[in-house]
């Protein structure tokens, strides 16, 4: 299970990510490119869940490089990643935070820094 405490270290050792906001929420960025932002469930999400129950908040959003590793990222099985209708045709997944484990989310928050970070910047990266 990782927390909030968990995702605040993983992005604080990965290289001119910074913090701010979209929408009301927190969101982290590398060179103001999006890389991760909490995410809660609108209405109109929670409506389309119907009669299953949702997901436990903090929601994490994540973006993935494209719609091809957004697929093999969701066809692994990771405990805690899914996506919901409002992210169809979309490159992220989301992830409840209190089922996915911390290396999980550690591998997912470096493949989206990875692919928003500038080549010079990624390219000295070794983490």
């Amino acid at each position: 299970m990782a927390t909030l405490e968990d995702l605040a270290q993983i992005l604080a050792e990965l290289p001119e990510v910074t913090e701010g906001e979209r929408y009301g929420n927190p969101t982290w960025s590398v060179r103001r490119k999006s890389i991760a932002w909490l995410r809660p469930f609108s209405k109109a999400d929670l409506k389309r869940f119907g009669d299953q129950t949702p997901p436990a908040p903090p929601i994490l959003a994540i973006n993935t490089a494209d719609l091809h590793e957004k697929e093999g990222v969701l066809a692994a099985g990771i405990d805690g990643v899914f996506t919901i209708e409002h992210f169809n045709n979309y490159p992220a997944i989301l992830l409840e935070l209190t089922v996915i484990d911390r290396q999980s989310l550690r591998d997912l928050l470096v493949d989206a820094w990875l692919a928003a970070a500038p080549p010079d910047l990624a390219d000295g990266f070794d983490g």
